[in-house]
């Protein structure tokens, strides 16, 4: 990346889960964890263990000179809770079609 910008993405080792009003919106025990210069380590969730039957598109679309163009999505009384990037930056290419939340718990387990 440019300007002492950088983007890693590591398979991650924990699981997560993203409720909302005490509903299970996601729940993956293989997230991708996106560290970026300057923000907190985001997780993106396959969307296979993302609820999006639950979720409804958005309007918002955000670009990230790093990333490319996000797409939103909603859930009820938290609009733009979601984003996925369907067409992402080759240097990014593993998040393609993955969802991050802005709200991701970590589960442990022991």
């Amino acid at each position: 990346m440019t300007n002492g910008h950088r983007i890693t993405i590591e398979e991650g080792t924990t699981a997560v889960r993203v409720v909302r009003d005490g509903q299970v919106l996601a729940e993956s025990s293989r997230p991708l964890e996106l560290r970026e210069t300057g923000c907190p380590v985001r997780y993106y969730l396959p969307p296979e263990d993302v609820r999006t039957e639950l979720l409804t598109a958005s309007d918002t679309s955000t670009h990230c000179p790093f990333k490319g163009d996000a797409s939103y999505w909603s859930v009820p009384g938290a609009a733009d809770l979601v984003w996925a990037y369907h067409e992402p930056k080759d240097e990014v290419a593993a998040i393609k079609d993955h969802f991050c939340f802005y709200d991701t718990e970590v589960v442990t387990t022991g």
